[in-house]
């Protein structure tokens, strides 16, 4: 986030992009609307996007429309309903480069890794793929470091898309400060980065305060297939918290009784807790919704019992539902914890962190909760092997699925994007993501 601008997330898209530019016209600051439309069919995607842009007016403020930076989701409709654009997915920070017009995790082809295991369909061969019908041209690195401008001119004047190579920070600057401003910028949280960098002249904004709250409540919801997700639980509880198992068979079927409600929020209420959603045999990617809404109203159900909590929500699906549940329309970035960790107040001073299924490393989740609550206990030096917890079937064996002994409550585990946020700025200056996603 860019200490140059002050950014608000709109959960709610309605009317806020014009109300928003005529109370902010000429400050620097940003507007990021969550469309919400990773899930939905190509044609409501599109239209979602194209309803927004619609009321920036052709004056309006400069456009980056955030994607995933693994191309799921609806790259193709995001690209046909925003008009002219420059796409370049990379994220550098996360290890996800793009060399000759295909998307690269920790240098190999996103085809060869198992990113989209919880997607319906196989891994795209290149990006050109994924655009398809979309015409477009691949920008080469070497391109982009000798100066992409006449590259970017060509071949939007051709009527195509420009797809960026790109490995490093600098290399997204370079492709920021080659975009006219009037053509819409299309990439993941590194682009966004790169936008906000910018924008770094001037006084900076001044940020919400924020004071950390140890008489409240603190519950994290971890709703992400990720394997590394199961290591930064088993951190978080060996530094002193508390974890519970929803497991994904029963939640399919049916909400947790009130009994169980009430069991998780007797947790919530003694320590910090994370509720974990638990899939042995993983996610049906056609139950990953329903998974989600269901987990989202336990967690509606858990907050409404224990009234004080903070939460820490990982999963961009699990966010947005969680979010939603509580009827939670906008929240205002206070600070980012880590890379993709944000942290964020509502309209009713509750404090949020939103992040990614897949980011972070094996002390996300603590470092976070250090950070809302500074005298939650420091993660040991060296980490003891955990045992397995007790199971029904021995059907898993990876040792990044194993866990510390977990108290066992009925639910699930759908699959996880982050913020798949769709990003609009408003007013001059232009955008800073206040989640990233990948």
């Amino acid at each position: 986030m860019s200490s140059a601008l002050r950014a608000d997330i709109a959960l709610d898209s309605g009317a806020v992009l014009s109300a928003y530019n005529a109370q902010n016209s000429g400050k620097a600051r940003a507007l990021v609307v969550d469309l919400d439309s990773r899930q939905s069919d190509a044609d409501r995607a599109g239209d979602a996007l194209a309803g927004m842009l619609a009321q920036r007016g052709p004056t309006g403020p400069r456009v980056l429309v955030k994607i995933d930076s693994l191309l799921r989701g609806n790259v193709a409709a995001t690209l046909s309903a925003v008009g002219p654009a420059v796409l370049a997915p990379a994220l550098p920070v996360g290890g996800r480069t793009v060399v000759d017009g295909a998307v690269r995790v920790d240098g190999t082809p996103l085809r060869e890794t198992t990113a989209w295991g919880a997607e319906p369909g196989s891994a795209p061969d290149s990006i050109a793929q994924v655009l398809a019908p979309v015409p477009c041209r691949s920008v080469s690195l070497a391109e982009v470091r000798r100066d992409p401008r006449t590259a970017i001119a060509e071949t939007l004047a051709a009527g195509r898309i420009p797809v960026c190579d790109a490995e490093t920070d600098s290399d997204l600057d370079a492709v920021v400060a080659a975009t006219p401003p009037e053509v819409a910028l299309v990439g993941s949280g590194g682009l966004a980065a790169a936008l906000g960098r910018s924008f770094r002249h001037g006084n900076a904004a001044r940020r919400p305060d924020f004071a950390p709250r140890d008489d409240r409540a603190l519950l994290v919801v971890v709703g992400t297939a990720e394997p590394g997700a199961a290591v930064q639980v088993r951190r978080l509880v060996e530094a002193g918290a508390r974890s519970l198992d929803l497991h994904v068979d029963r939640l399919a079927h049916a909400d947790p009784p009130p009994a169980e409600i009430e069991r998780i929020a007797e947790a919530v209420r003694q320590q910090p807790t994370a509720l974990r959603l638990h899939a042995p045999r993983g996610v049906d990617p056609a139950l990953s919704r329903v998974l989600v809404r269901r987990l989202a109203d336990t967690v509606r159900r858990v907050v409404a019992t224990v009234e004080d909590v903070d939460l820490v929500l990982t999963g961009g699906e699990t966010a947005r539902g969680v979010l939603d549940a509580l009827d939670v329309r906008a929240l205002r970035p206070v600070a980012q914890v880590h890379h993709g960790a944000v942290l964020s107040l509502t309209a009713d001073a509750r404090s949020v962190v939103t992040r990614p299924g897949s980011f972070g490393d094996p002390d996300s989740l603590v470092r976070i909760l250090r950070h809302l609550r500074p005298r939650f206990p420091s993660p040991p030096t060296t980490f003891p092997p955990t045992a397995d917890p007790p199971t029904a079937s021995p059907s898993t064996t990876d040792p990044a699925r194993t866990s510390p002994p977990t108290a066992s409550l009925p639910t699930t585990d759908p699959a996880t994007t982050s913020p798949r946020t769709t990003s609009l700025p408003t007013t001059a200056p232009g955008l800073v993501p206040g989640s990233t996603e990948g």
